[in-house]
């Protein structure tokens, strides 16, 4: 009986596509233990019963040479060779580099099967592999596949019940490599083709000034369109449901809860001139669930879904490979640019995202970074609300003086912070058409993913807020502030209460400010402020998890100081 089927192959092979198909929606993501490695689990129906689907780490060798590739070689050595079945992921257009691991699998006496993954493109690269030839070479079944149009995947499915283990003599690195050229000339043909026009856009892509100038467009494309999605998502579907449908239920609830209660405080908030306002009234059935699915969560679905596409295409990759020199001066490699793009969306799944990175060390500083210095989606409503009506010049300015922090601190950090930071190994795959049902599946898991994260989170932020002014123990921060605010900022104190609610929530801290009739120079010091500043309570208890106690309290002493420094400069420098 199959307890366990498990994919393995090289990065970049298609392995998390061949999960998807075989697994669908409902998966599991874990680390393994010990470890900040993460494995994806699913199942699989064979006949009557169900298997385990187990998609690992991508790996180059079973002779272990990262944290990920051991934690491939402990699951494989673990398991029972009776109740497994590896099915050994190849990229058909890169067969001789992929055939070393292959080998080296059939040496552990491990019940293999190959899936000759990504025909399609070894088609169109004038690559044609002799199926029957390789499965007679490597004496196991090997199934042709394409995962992204499903193709060959039912086969696949259906020849792992042929899967059998043999037992086989362990040979040498270069015995290995002899055995794989006179495989390789056996069973692989290659034909003289000219470019395509999607080739030449790949090694454009790659070059330091083409792909520097393509990877500005694209990125301005992506953030214009996750902004126009965003937005049509609010004013059409979400705006309308919570003031014409939901408002009008919680008007006729607020009198029967009575306007000064304890209870009606909780659950609707305060009225603003009489009625409810959903942003600043800060109610458990007001302001807590119009900023989780109308402020937030149009930005949050639009945003993955031009990531996922990005990642689809085989975009970020490249840009990776790009950025890694640039992201090396602050301790990081390219890859880090993927949680520093998930936090522009929500800071949430950027800190999360960061459990990618080999080192702790790395960890900490791009989740200090994100923290710190990525303004989220929120966040930069937030910004457009303060300054966007006096002119671009000062909402450009909130961005460049981010960006000037963001790679001060990132410098210090690197420094400073003790640790390794491992080198970039990357390998670019070519650009793909995307497939619609894998978007769409990735874009529902991380929806999902962050809704079960985020929304307990928010409803307990705006819980502690509204106990906190309902008590009015925010005005004890006024007398405490007050000092360093109008003092070294130039802030009215006032406005002490505003910026500590931005630790909070960042829209609500926005609503505070407005009547305080600020100048343009105070508004724009009180939004650096507030972007320095973490996002959210969310990010205070995510970081928690992935990093713990004495981590989070260093990156908030990062954040007091970096708060400090930048406020007091821009109040003695711009007149």
């Amino acid at each position: 009986m199959i307890k366990k089927i498990f994919l393995v192959g090289n990065p970049n092979v298609g392995k998390s596509v061949v999960f998807s198909r075989l697994t669908g929606v409902q998966v599991i993501s874990s680390n393994y233990a010990g470890t900040t490695v993460e494995i994806m689990r699913g199942f699989l129906k064979l006949g009557g019963q169900e298997a385990e689907v187990i998609d690992l780490p991508g790996t180059y060798s079973l002779d272990p040479g990262s944290k990920a590739e051991e934690v491939v070689v402990s699951l494989l050595n673990e398991s029972a060779r009776d109740e497994i079945v590896v099915i050994n992921i190849i990229d058909s257009t890169n067969l001789e580099r992929n055939l070393y691991l292959t080998l080296q699998l059939l040496e552990a006496s491990l019940p293999v099967m190959v899936c000759l993954n990504m025909c399609d493109e070894a088609k169109h690269h004038g690559v044609s592999i002799g199926i029957d030839t390789l499965e007679k070479l490597l004496g196991v079944p090997v199934v042709p596949t394409c995962a992204i149009t499903g193709s060959g995947i039912k086969m696949l499915v259906e020849k792992i019940k042929d899967v059998k283990s043999k037992p086989r003599d362990k040979s040498s690195h270069r015995d290995r490599w002899q055995a794989i050229g006179e495989i390789i000339e056996q069973s692989q043909h290659l034909t003289h083709r000219h470019h395509s026009l999607r080739e030449i856009l790949e090694d454009a892509s790659v070059r330091p000034f083409s792909g520097a100038l393509i990877a500005i467009g694209l990125m301005f494309a992506a953030f214009e369109i996750v902004r126009f999605i965003g937005e049509n998502l609010i004013s059409r579907i979400a705006d309308p449901v919570f003031f014409n449908l939901y408002q009008p239920l919680l008007i006729k609830l607020s009198p029967i809860l009575g306007g000064e209660s304890f209870l009606h405080h909780l659950l609707i908030g305060d009225l603003i001139n009489g009625k409810i306002d959903f942003k600043q009234s800060l109610g458990l059935l007001t302001t807590a669930p119009y900023i989780e699915f109308a402020m937030v969560l149009p930005y949050i679905i639009s945003f993955y879904l031009v990531l996922g596409l990005l990642e689809d295409i085989g975009i970020l990759p490249r840009l990776a490979m790009l950025l890694d020199n640039l992201l090396h001066h602050i301790g990081l490699h390219g890859f880090a640019i993927i949680p520093v793009l998930l936090g522009l969306g929500c800071n949430v799944p950027g800190i999360l995202a960061t459990r990618n990175l080999e080192s702790r060390r790395e960890r900490f500083i791009a989740a200090t970074l994100i923290s710190i210095g990525i303004p989220c989606v929120a966040l930069q409503a937030m910004i457009l609300g303060l300054l966007g009506k006096f002119s671009g010049f000062y909402v450009s300015g909130i961005y460049l003086v981010l960006l000037v922090i963001w790679m001060v601190l990132g410098v210090i950090l690197n420094h400073t912070v003790k640790g390794y930071s491992p080198e970039l190994l990357v390998e670019i795959p070519p650009y793909r058409l995307p497939s619609l049902l894998t978007l769409w599946k990735k874009l529902f898991l991380r929806i999902k993913g962050f809704l079960i994260e985020a929304a307990p989170l928010v409803l307990l932020g705006v819980l502690i807020i509204n106990v906190l002014l309902y008590f009015k123990l925010f005005d004890l921060f006024t007398g405490l502030f007050a000092p360093v605010i109008s003092g070294l900022f130039g802030l009215p104190k006032e406005s002490v209460v505003a910026l500590v609610m931005g630790l909070f929530r960042k829209d609500v801290a926005v609503g505070m400010l407005m009547p305080l009739g600020l100048s343009v120079k105070q508004l724009f010091i009180s939004a650096v402020l507030l972007a320095i500043s973490f996002p959210c309570a969310a990010t205070f208890v995510i970081f928690l998890k992935e990093l713990g106690f004495k981590d989070l309290f260093k990156a908030t002493l990062i954040m007091c100081a970096v708060a400090l420094v930048t406020g007091s400069l821009l109040n003695f420098v711009i007149h």
